[in-house]
């Protein structure tokens, strides 16, 4: 992608469009979530994926936060794939995150 910004400020950008168009919130890196709850406000939803717990391998997620990290620094909703799907058993893998927040 030929994008012209640094992620963090493109990412800035294309929430306050997001915000200015009449939507209610965006999917963004956990490592954008502090700055966009900061500018776009506490009732612009933010959607997280990538999020993997401690124990968890990053795999190809590389601007990943742990649970508990992406929610101290503002977001609404974590995705969490592989870490529970891929799990022997995604219960307890679910369990140890919920421990872990």
């Amino acid at each position: 992608l030929k994008i012209p910004l640094e992620l963090p400020e493109y990412a800035l950008q294309m929430a306050l469009l997001a915000q200015e168009s009449g939507l209610g919130g965006a999917v963004c890196s956990p490592q954008e979530v502090e700055q966009l709850r900061r500018v776009c406000g506490d009732d612009f939803v933010l959607v997280c994926p990538g999020v993997r717990p401690t124990w968890a391998e990053k795999g190809d997620q590389k601007r990943s936060l742990t649970p508990g990290q992406a929610i101290k620094a503002g977001a609404d909703y974590l995705v969490i794939g592989r870490p529970i799907t891929a799990a022997t058993d995604p219960k307890k893998a679910l369990e140890r995150i919920c421990q872990e927040i």
